[in-house]
């Protein structure tokens, strides 16, 4: 039974589309109990994101499948199939499979190499897991889609610079630092840029982050997130004299900081460096205030350059993440068709066994007079018998195993065998 997907993303649909078929975590579970509910489906993974909704499931037979798939999605989008079924993609066995090792990997992502996809790809396995969804060929898929996602992130370059521009502020900070182990940092705004500098602070295992905003309220609650301190703004000026680097990304409208602002922090420092990161457009510092002594005023423009180096990279690292998953689909391959094979071939050579057992048994009375020598003889002519008798099915279903052939193969055993 082949691992099938089928799906949409950003690069084929219309977002009013995908927002149509987009599949909520409340909605996870009654999807995954419709979908292995269905009968040519016997598992099923839901990986629903900003930038895809996809199936996986193991299917009885593909066109069938295929079916039931298009239905599902059309009962969860309340749109008839033909609304959709161009924008499509179908992928079954390697295929199906290099596909997801693609997603994990993040190159198949709106910006290449970002590493949320990874985490979204584990909560999709584990929540058809808890539902009962995923069984023995999905787990193996999507345990082995994770080892190639973590990999590909450890032994290439292709994560190496980040993918947001909350995210890039604040590695772009951390490059200019040299490290922002033991730094004291404000965080200034906790709006959507803000709110992301912080968890990326948070990641990254900062321990003194500081949360200012007009909003006490909304301060208090990100600060409360990550283990941070809410500043009042009337504590602005003293905070500013204390911290090593201010992140700031508000939606004000205008200069919140002026250089006279800045000039009068200098002043309290006594000469020690201050690093202000300014992803705001309209900026929140005065560009002025790049002149002061020991400050260093970055921007977007400067954020941009940063970004883009990061990318021209990640994209030279595509071929050898590619190459990476490459081995690692002939390793899945491997053993998946041992997996697959596996209990076929027992169950056969467990058939042969069972008739010349019972061969014996009917022919026990007429051997009576053998002795233990010849007793032994003979079973060990019949069991050779039966190996010999085997060899070749076997042989035939190892090396076609995962094809369709193989399936042919597999089904006419279970036929003719009864097994």
């Amino acid at each position: 039974m082949p691992v099938v997907v089928i799906g949409l993303n950003h690069r084929t649909v219309p977002l009013a589309l995908l927002e149509r078929l987009t599949v909520d975590e409340s909605r996870l579970p009654k999807a995954l109990h419709d979908l292995t509910s269905r009968d040519h489906l016997t598992e099923a993974v839901v990986l629903s994101t900003c930038n895809r909704t996809e199936v996986y499931a193991v299917a009885e037979k593909f066109h069938p499948a295929y079916a039931d798939l298009r239905s599902f999605l059309s009962e969860l989008s309340f749109l008839p199939p033909e609304a959709f079924a161009d924008h499509l993609y179908v992928r079954d066995g390697d295929a199906a499979a290099a596909h997801l090792f693609d997603v994990a990997a993040g190159l198949d992502s709106a910006v290449v190499g970002e590493a949320e996809i990874l985490g979204q790809v584990r909560n999709a396995w584990e929540k058809a897991q808890e539902e009962g969804a995923a069984g023995p060929r999905l787990n193996l898929l999507f345990r082995h889609a994770l080892e190639v996602g973590k990999r590909v992130r450890t032994e290439t370059g292709i994560g190496r610079h980040v993918a947001s521009v909350s995210t890039a502020a604040v590695a772009m900070a951390e490059q200019h630092l040299g490290s922002l182990e033991g730094r004291r940092i404000l965080v200034l705004g906790a709006g959507e840029m803000g709110e992301g500098m912080v968890r990326a602070l948070g990641a990254k295992g900062v321990n003194d982050i500081r949360i200012a905003n007009r909003t006490w309220e909304r301060a208090e609650e990100i600060a409360e997130r990550v283990g941070g301190r809410p500043i009042r703004l009337a504590e602005l000026d003293r905070a500013l004299t204390e911290v090593d680097l201010l992140l700031t990304g508000t939606g004000a409208s205008s200069t919140l900081l002026e250089h006279s602002d800045i000039e009068r922090v200098v002043a309290a420092r006594d000469g020690r460096a201050f690093l202000v990161v300014d992803i705001a457009v309209p900026r929140d510092v005065d560009p002025a205030a790049a002149d002061l002594p020991g400050v260093t005023l970055l921007d977007m423009d400067d954020l941009r350059r940063f970004a883009e180096a990061g990318q021209a990279e990640r994209r030279r690292e595509v071929d050898a993440v590619r190459a990476l998953i490459a081995a690692e689909l002939d390793r899945y391959t491997a053993v998946s068709t041992a997996r697959e094979v596996a209990p076929l071939v027992a169950a056969l050579h467990e058939h042969g066994e069972d008739v010349r057992r019972a061969e014996l048994d009917r022919f026990r009375a007429k051997l009576a007079d053998l002795d233990p020598r010849q007793t032994e003889a003979v079973e060990a002519l019949t069991r050779g018998i039966v190996a010999k008798l085997l060899h070749e099915p076997t042989v035939g279903l190892k090396d076609a195993a995962g094809s369709p052939r193989g399936e042919r193969l597999a089904e006419a055993l279970r036929d003719l065998f009864t097994i």
